[in-house]
Protein backbone atom coordinates (compact mmCIF):
# COMPACT_ATOMS: atom_id res chain seq x y z
CA UNK A 1 0.00 0.00 0.00
CA UNK A 2 1.51 3.46 -0.72
CA UNK A 3 2.00 5.71 2.32
CA UNK A 4 -0.76 8.64 2.52
CA UNK A 5 0.18 11.61 2.01
CA UNK A 6 -0.94 13.09 5.32
CA UNK A 7 1.75 10.97 7.02
CA UNK A 8 5.28 11.53 7.86
CA UNK A 9 8.03 8.73 7.04
CA UNK A 10 9.73 7.39 9.74
CA UNK A 11 13.09 9.49 10.65
CA UNK A 12 16.07 7.52 9.99
CA UNK A 13 17.41 6.06 12.87
CA UNK A 14 21.44 6.00 13.77
CA UNK A 15 23.28 3.37 14.39
CA UNK A 16 24.01 3.19 18.53
CA UNK A 17 27.28 4.63 19.09
CA UNK A 18 30.00 2.19 20.74
CA UNK A 19 30.15 2.58 24.27
CA UNK A 20 33.34 4.87 25.52
CA UNK A 21 35.91 2.52 27.16
CA UNK A 22 39.63 2.57 27.51
CA UNK A 23 40.33 0.37 25.22
CA UNK A 24 38.36 2.88 22.45
CA UNK A 25 40.03 5.72 23.95
CA UNK A 26 43.74 4.12 23.58
CA UNK A 27 43.24 3.25 19.90
CA UNK A 28 42.00 6.31 19.36
CA UNK A 29 44.90 8.31 20.84
CA UNK A 30 47.16 5.79 19.10
CA UNK A 31 45.36 7.11 15.46
CA UNK A 32 46.33 10.39 16.30
CA UNK A 33 49.78 9.15 17.41
CA UNK A 34 50.14 8.01 13.92
CA UNK A 35 48.64 10.84 12.43
CA UNK A 36 50.13 13.72 14.07
CA UNK A 37 53.29 12.62 15.98
CA UNK A 38 54.10 12.69 19.81
CA UNK A 39 53.72 16.58 19.75
CA UNK A 40 50.40 16.82 18.65
CA UNK A 41 49.07 14.03 20.69
CA UNK A 42 46.34 15.93 22.91
CA UNK A 43 43.40 15.03 25.13
CA UNK A 44 41.21 17.38 22.91
CA UNK A 45 42.90 15.29 19.41
CA UNK A 46 41.55 12.31 21.19
CA UNK A 47 38.20 13.53 21.66
CA UNK A 48 38.36 14.38 18.31
CA UNK A 49 39.19 11.55 17.13
CA UNK A 50 36.25 9.86 18.79
CA UNK A 51 33.76 12.63 18.17
CA UNK A 52 32.91 13.42 21.95
CA UNK A 53 33.37 16.10 24.30
CA UNK A 54 36.76 16.22 26.42
CA UNK A 55 34.91 15.75 29.45
CA UNK A 56 33.93 12.46 28.39
CA UNK A 57 37.25 10.75 28.17
CA UNK A 58 38.07 11.90 32.33
CA UNK A 59 35.25 9.01 32.78
CA UNK A 60 37.31 6.13 32.03
CA UNK A 61 41.27 8.15 32.02
CA UNK A 62 42.60 10.39 34.47
CA UNK A 63 44.53 12.99 32.57
CA UNK A 64 47.23 12.33 29.48
CA UNK A 65 49.82 11.20 31.66
CA UNK A 66 47.44 8.03 32.46
CA UNK A 67 46.91 7.73 28.42
CA UNK A 68 49.97 7.57 27.83
CA UNK A 69 51.48 4.69 30.71
CA UNK A 70 47.91 2.55 29.56
CA UNK A 71 49.62 3.21 25.38
CA UNK A 72 53.17 1.70 26.91
CA UNK A 73 51.19 -1.24 28.44
CA UNK A 74 49.42 -1.74 25.51
CA UNK A 75 52.62 -2.45 23.57
CA UNK A 76 53.15 -5.20 25.47
CA UNK A 77 49.73 -6.73 24.71
CA UNK A 78 50.35 -10.27 23.57
CA UNK A 79 53.63 -10.65 24.51
CA UNK A 80 55.28 -13.08 26.40
CA UNK A 81 59.01 -13.70 27.31
CA UNK A 82 60.08 -17.18 27.33
CA UNK A 83 60.96 -19.54 29.54
CA UNK A 84 64.03 -18.39 31.05
CA UNK A 85 67.48 -20.87 29.17
CA UNK A 86 70.62 -20.76 30.71
CA UNK A 87 72.14 -22.08 27.49
CA UNK A 88 69.60 -19.87 25.08
CA UNK A 89 69.68 -16.93 27.72
CA UNK A 90 71.22 -14.78 24.16
CA UNK A 91 69.49 -15.71 21.59
CA UNK A 92 66.40 -15.21 23.99
CA UNK A 93 67.32 -11.78 24.58
CA UNK A 94 68.19 -11.26 21.19
CA UNK A 95 65.07 -12.23 19.83
CA UNK A 96 63.86 -10.22 22.78
CA UNK A 97 65.87 -6.71 21.62
CA UNK A 98 64.01 -7.17 17.96
CA UNK A 99 60.39 -8.18 18.53
CA UNK A 100 60.90 -4.79 20.99
CA UNK A 101 62.33 -3.03 18.28
CA UNK A 102 59.30 -3.97 15.43
CA UNK A 103 56.55 -2.78 18.11
CA UNK A 104 58.13 0.44 18.91
CA UNK A 105 58.02 0.88 14.94
CA UNK A 106 54.79 0.15 14.75
CA UNK A 107 53.57 3.43 15.76
CA UNK A 108 54.69 6.60 15.34
CA UNK A 109 57.10 8.62 17.89
CA UNK A 110 56.36 5.56 20.28
CA UNK A 111 59.99 5.23 21.59
CA UNK A 112 59.48 8.86 22.99
CA UNK A 113 56.35 7.40 25.41
CA UNK A 114 58.36 4.14 25.80
CA UNK A 115 61.46 6.59 27.15
CA UNK A 116 59.38 8.44 29.56
CA UNK A 117 57.59 5.15 31.14
CA UNK A 118 59.02 2.43 32.94
CA UNK A 119 57.72 -0.64 33.12
CA UNK A 120 56.41 -1.29 36.65
CA UNK A 121 53.06 -0.98 36.56
CA UNK A 122 50.99 -4.45 37.80
CA UNK A 123 50.25 -5.34 34.24
CA UNK A 124 54.10 -5.22 33.00
CA UNK A 125 55.59 -6.33 36.44
CA UNK A 126 55.60 -9.62 35.20
CA UNK A 127 57.51 -9.11 32.40
CA UNK A 128 59.88 -7.38 34.14
CA UNK A 129 60.36 -10.70 36.16
CA UNK A 130 60.68 -13.00 33.88
CA UNK A 131 63.79 -10.74 31.68
CA UNK A 132 65.52 -10.95 35.49
CA UNK A 133 64.95 -14.77 35.61
CA UNK A 134 66.71 -14.65 32.40
CA UNK A 135 69.56 -12.73 33.35
CA UNK A 136 69.84 -14.28 36.81
CA UNK A 137 69.91 -17.90 34.94
CA UNK A 138 72.72 -16.80 33.22
CA UNK A 139 74.61 -16.76 36.51
CA UNK A 140 75.22 -13.01 36.38
CA UNK A 141 76.04 -11.02 39.11
CA UNK A 142 73.12 -9.14 41.44
CA UNK A 143 74.09 -5.98 40.22
CA UNK A 144 74.71 -6.44 36.89
CA UNK A 145 71.33 -8.56 36.57
CA UNK A 146 69.47 -4.96 37.99
CA UNK A 147 70.96 -2.86 35.60
CA UNK A 148 70.81 -5.19 32.71
CA UNK A 149 67.44 -5.37 31.55
CA UNK A 150 67.06 -1.50 31.70
CA UNK A 151 70.47 -1.05 29.93
CA UNK A 152 69.17 -2.94 26.57
CA UNK A 153 65.49 -1.36 26.42
CA UNK A 154 67.28 1.85 27.01
CA UNK A 155 69.72 1.14 23.70
CA UNK A 156 66.22 -0.17 21.62
CA UNK A 157 64.51 2.83 22.71
CA UNK A 158 67.06 5.28 22.08
CA UNK A 159 67.94 3.44 18.55
CA UNK A 160 64.50 3.45 17.28
CA UNK A 161 63.95 6.97 18.62
CA UNK A 162 66.66 7.92 15.62
CA UNK A 163 65.11 5.96 13.42
CA UNK A 164 62.12 8.23 14.00
CA UNK A 165 64.12 10.84 13.21
CA UNK A 166 65.29 9.65 10.46
CA UNK A 167 61.77 8.80 9.03
CA UNK A 168 60.31 11.90 9.68
CA UNK A 169 63.04 13.59 7.63
CA UNK A 170 63.26 11.10 4.68
CA UNK A 171 59.94 9.43 4.57
CA UNK A 172 60.42 8.75 0.64
CA UNK A 173 62.99 6.70 1.72
CA UNK A 174 61.76 5.10 4.44
CA UNK A 175 64.24 7.01 7.03
CA UNK A 176 67.49 6.22 4.95
CA UNK A 177 69.53 8.80 4.22
CA UNK A 178 69.27 9.55 0.32
CA UNK A 179 72.25 7.80 -1.88
CA UNK A 180 73.41 10.72 -2.69
CA UNK A 181 73.53 12.14 0.23
CA UNK A 182 75.92 8.86 1.92
CA UNK A 183 78.11 9.34 -1.06
CA UNK A 184 78.92 12.86 -0.24
CA UNK A 185 79.31 11.80 3.73
CA UNK A 186 81.31 9.02 2.51
CA UNK A 187 83.53 11.14 -0.28
CA UNK A 188 84.00 14.17 1.89
CA UNK A 189 85.63 11.23 5.03
CA UNK A 190 87.73 9.58 2.60
CA UNK A 191 89.34 13.36 1.57
CA UNK A 192 89.77 14.40 5.13
CA UNK A 193 93.89 14.82 5.45
CA UNK A 194 94.83 11.35 7.10
CA UNK A 195 97.06 12.61 9.65
CA UNK A 196 94.76 13.89 11.78
CA UNK A 197 91.56 11.69 10.93
CA UNK A 198 92.88 8.19 10.39
CA UNK A 199 90.03 6.85 11.45
CA UNK A 200 87.61 8.73 9.41
CA UNK A 201 89.62 8.00 6.49
CA UNK A 202 90.07 4.34 7.27
CA UNK A 203 86.04 4.15 8.15
CA UNK A 204 84.63 6.26 5.58
CA UNK A 205 83.19 3.23 3.46
CA UNK A 206 81.39 1.35 6.53
CA UNK A 207 80.30 4.43 8.55
CA UNK A 208 77.07 5.11 6.70
CA UNK A 209 76.88 2.83 4.42
CA UNK A 210 75.09 -0.49 6.78
CA UNK A 211 71.64 -0.95 7.22
CA UNK A 212 69.59 -0.13 10.10
CA UNK A 213 68.92 -3.94 10.76
CA UNK A 214 72.76 -5.10 10.56
CA UNK A 215 73.46 -1.81 13.14
CA UNK A 216 70.81 -2.37 15.37
CA UNK A 217 71.66 -6.17 15.35
CA UNK A 218 75.31 -5.56 16.29
CA UNK A 219 74.66 -3.40 18.94
CA UNK A 220 72.71 -5.85 20.74
CA UNK A 221 75.32 -8.41 19.79
CA UNK A 222 77.55 -5.80 21.96
CA UNK A 223 75.94 -5.36 24.75
CA UNK A 224 75.50 -9.23 25.23
CA UNK A 225 78.83 -9.81 25.12
CA UNK A 226 79.51 -7.64 27.58
CA UNK A 227 76.73 -8.26 29.97
CA UNK A 228 78.03 -12.05 29.43
CA UNK A 229 81.35 -10.86 30.41
CA UNK A 230 80.21 -10.88 33.93
CA UNK A 231 79.28 -14.17 33.89
CA UNK A 232 80.87 -15.73 37.68
CA UNK A 233 82.23 -12.39 38.79
CA UNK A 234 81.24 -11.11 41.90
CA UNK A 235 79.54 -7.61 41.85
CA UNK A 236 81.24 -5.21 40.08
CA UNK A 237 82.90 -2.61 43.29
CA UNK A 238 82.61 -5.69 45.31
CA UNK A 239 86.26 -6.66 44.81
CA UNK A 240 87.38 -3.20 45.93
CA UNK A 241 88.97 -2.72 49.52
CA UNK A 242 86.77 -0.73 51.63
CA UNK A 243 88.08 3.31 52.18
CA UNK A 244 90.32 3.55 55.23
Amino acid sequence: MPTPPWERPPKRRRPPRAPLSRERIVDAAYAVLDREGYDGLSMRQVAAELHVAVSALYVHVRDKDELLQLMYNRLFDGYELPEPDPEQWREQLRNFARQGRQRLLSHRDMAKISMAHVPFTPELLPHVERMLAMFTAAGLPRKVVAIAGDLLSTYMDGFVLEESLWRDRYPENGGAAPEKMREEIQSYFSSLPPDRFPNLVELADVMVDESNDYRFELGVEIILRGIASYIGEPDPGDDQPEPG
